[in-house]
């Protein structure tokens, strides 16, 4: 993909709940990420912050056009992923981006 397209980054990050271990995992890689694939996104980068300030994950989705990230931003099954996601981690915030490869914050 190159910085010319009409691509964005979905950032979204968090504190992970230190109880929530397995379970996150399991939501996270078992139905978080497949849900936002059928939405349209593609996962494409996974960060954890070991030392330091700032969130425990990062995790960032990207979307081939703009249209399909503002699609996911009003829909209903993204904002129940979230509810759910929130049993197991804290600080949730999200971003939208112009995509740009490499790390962005």
């Amino acid at each position: 993909m190159n910085e010319v397209t009409d691509a964005r980054k979905l950032l979204l990050s968090y504190d992970m709940k230190p109880e929530a271990g397995q379970e996150y995992y399991q939501f996270v890689l078992g139905r978080y990420v497949p849900i936002m694939q059928t939405l349209g996104l593609e996962m494409a980068e996974a960060w954890h912050t070991a030392y330091g300030n700032g969130p425990d994950r990062m995790l960032v989705f990207v979307a081939q056009d703009v249209s399909t990230m503002e699609d996911l931003v009003d829909n209903e099954t993204w904002h129940a992923l979230n509810t759910q996601l929130l049993k197991f981690v804290t600080e949730f915030r999200y971003k939208v981006v112009r995509y740009k490869q490499g790390f962005q914050i």
